[in-house]
């Protein structure tokens, strides 16, 4: 049974969303699945520990059999992980492929995936052109829930992801690269959420998805107001500071340079922290920001000068607040679509999905 989204609860979500409410409904964008899960297969637990963690795939440009780069900007508001390309995208201010999240032990599996895909994908330019593969992949730790020192992904997890990216609604939770991860002390994951931006008469589109993992349950605030606090049973046990992270991927079709996408990638910052988190010493907050404007094809294979269209600096403001909301909605969205699951570590008890009705009385008073 699908649970209600935080929209759905009647919460005091500010800002327009698109007609799904996720990345998606910035167009071109596909997102696929796929979960690693002894629950389905007992066999997959070869060392007695459960096992609990996926794959998520966003493919900015779909399937489009010619490589061509979106214009991208990427920061890490604290660097306790790793998302690979990053450097790339803050010198070059582009990448091409797809966007990989994964637990934090399978970033290099992910990784070969993901070239071996592009190489499929793009074959032809690629051989004619000696070019080189440099995919996108996040990560964030699942070894409370998670045999993560197991390696149980494999490259044929992170391929079923990739093969199954679609356009339309996106599936939160308990899914993908989310499929092991905490949030507040509750069960999070994936979660999605999308802001309608018009500007000069014209309409566009500010898409978030998160891989939630971080934050401590005193800090969780909903609406500005500190609910966790009236929420501490049931807390992950020894959880004392802040040890997970949060990936945060920003997709708009707004023309926008590079520079002016790192600027939005940095409100992703703002959009957590209306969550209530700090970004503890022990996170990876790490933030990428593209756009699906100004599509050309790669630099290594066309001429001398290259033309972009890009929105007016004053004019940033509504698409900075879109961020922001967009990636604070995610993250309750992951939040309220998660359900329980037994810890690996220790391997007693559960950690507890939100109880969306204690947050609506809450929120009443």
């Amino acid at each position: 049974m699908t649970k209600p989204r935080a929209r759905d609860l009647g919460l005091p979500l500010l800002g327009t969303p698109g007609p799904l409410n996720a990345i998606t409904d910035v167009p071109g964008i596909e997102v696929g699945t796929s979960e690693v899960l002894s629950s389905r297969d007992p066999s997959l637990a070869t060392r007695g520990i459960p096992v609990q963690t996926g794959v998520t795939a966003i493919l900015p440009r779909g399937r489009q059999a010619q490589p061509s780069p979106v214009w991208a900007g990427q920061f890490s508001l604290n660097g306790n992980g790793e998302m690979t390309g990053a450097h790339w995208i803050r010198d070059g201010g582009w990448f091409c492929g797809p966007v990989m999240i994964t637990n934090t032990h399978s970033v290099g599996i992910v990784h070969q995936a993901a070239t071996r895909w592009m190489i499929e994908t793009y074959g032809a330019t690629w051989e004619a052109n000696q070019l080189w593969a440099l995919p996108v992949v996040g990560e964030t730790y699942d070894g409370v829930l998670n045999d993560i020192n197991g390696l149980h992904v494999t490259e044929a997890h992170a391929r079923a992801a990739l093969d199954a990216a679609r356009s339309g609604p996106v599936a939160e939770g308990n899914t993908g690269g989310g499929a092991g991860m905490i949030c507040y002390e509750f069960k999070g994951g994936t979660g999605t959420s999308s802001r309608q931006i018009d500007i000069d008469g014209k309409s566009f589109t500010m898409g978030a998805l998160v891989q939630a993992n971080h934050g401590l349950r005193p800090w969780l605030t909903v609406a500005g107001r500190n609910v966790g606090a009236h929420m501490l049973e049931n807390r992950v046990p020894g959880m004392t500071r802040e040890s997970g992270s949060i990936i945060v991927v920003l997709a708009t079709d707004l023309p926008l340079l590079p520079g002016q996408l790192e600027r939005v990638a940095r409100r992703a910052s703002i959009g957590i922290g209306r969550g209530g988190t700090p970004g503890g010493n022990n996170s990876g907050d790490i933030f990428l920001a593209f756009s699906t404007a100004n599509q050309m094809p790669l630099p290594q294979v066309s001429g001398a000068w290259r033309h972009m269209q890009c929105l007016n600096d004053e004019l940033l403001d509504p698409i900075y607040m879109a961020a922001v909301e967009a990636v604070e909605e995610a993250v309750l969205n992951a939040l309220c679509a998660a359900k329980s699951v037994a810890f690996a570590r220790p391997n007693k008890g559960v950690c507890v999905e939100l109880d969306t009705e204690h947050l609506t009385r809450l929120l009443s008073v």
